[in-house]
């Protein structure tokens, strides 16, 4: 489990494709000290197993399925990447709860100056939308950001400048895929109303208001 709240940049040392799978080497740009072999680190908002570690340097596997729904894939030797521990029990929260675990594709449609900030818009296939509300919460190459806006295959976001020198964010350009991880309490509640919703043939349905008081909600 991650918090969204980016530790600092990584560097791609060694990228080692095999077949559909791919090992990389990443160094980190900031003090990254005691490692364990088998501890999850987000790259770009991937869950990651380390294999490897050594000074502020670690090896991960990504499989192929990894490979499938993020953009791990387009990383080469000198990419910069943002890198987060994983959450130990009794941190801080500061962002939101992030799995690590990337849903889709969004890709960036335009970067407008907004004040001291950056407004971003993005789209992202239409099927993820429900997922996202305004104010709600989405991670975009695992960092936590607020959603302003959304509707249909849309969202768009604020970066505030502390973020936006912190991250990858300053690089982003019109056209740039990142990985996008939707809100994962929001997936569980799509997820438990389902079986409801399809009870009820879907026009007409019996998910009213009254049929949720009735069962306790």
């Amino acid at each position: 489990m991650f918090t969204g709240l980016v530790m600092g940049l990584g560097r791609i040392e060694d990228v080692r494709a095999r077949g559909e799978e791919t090992r990389f080497r990443i160094k980190a740009l900031f003090d990254l000290d005691h490692l364990v072999l088998g501890e999850s680190i987000a790259v770009n908002g991937a869950c990651l197993t380390v294999e490897t570690a050594g000074d502020k340097e670690f090896s991960a596997y990504a499989s192929a399925e990894t490979l499938s729904k993020t953009g791990l894939g387009t990383l080469k030797a000198g990419s910069t990447v943002n890198l987060e521990r994983a959450l130990a029990l009794g941190d801080r929260l500061g962002g939101h709860m992030v799995a690590g675990h990337v849903d889709c594709q969004a890709r960036i449609e335009s970067v407008t100056p907004a004040g001291q900030s950056t407004r971003l818009r993005l789209t992202f296939p239409q099927e993820f939308s429900t997922q996202v509300v305004p104010k709600g919460s989405v991670a975009l190459d695992g960092i936590s950001l607020t959603v302003n806006e959304c509707g249909d295959g849309f969202l768009t976001v604020n970066i505030i400048p502390s973020t936006l020198g912190a991250t990858t964010i300053g690089s982003w350009k019109p056209g740039v895929s990142v990985n996008m991880e939707t809100d994962l309490i929001g997936k569980y509640v799509l997820r438990l109303l389902g079986p409801w919703k399809e009870a009820g043939g879907g026009k007409g349905s019996r998910l009213t208001e009254g049929f949720l008081r009735e069962h306790g909600f």
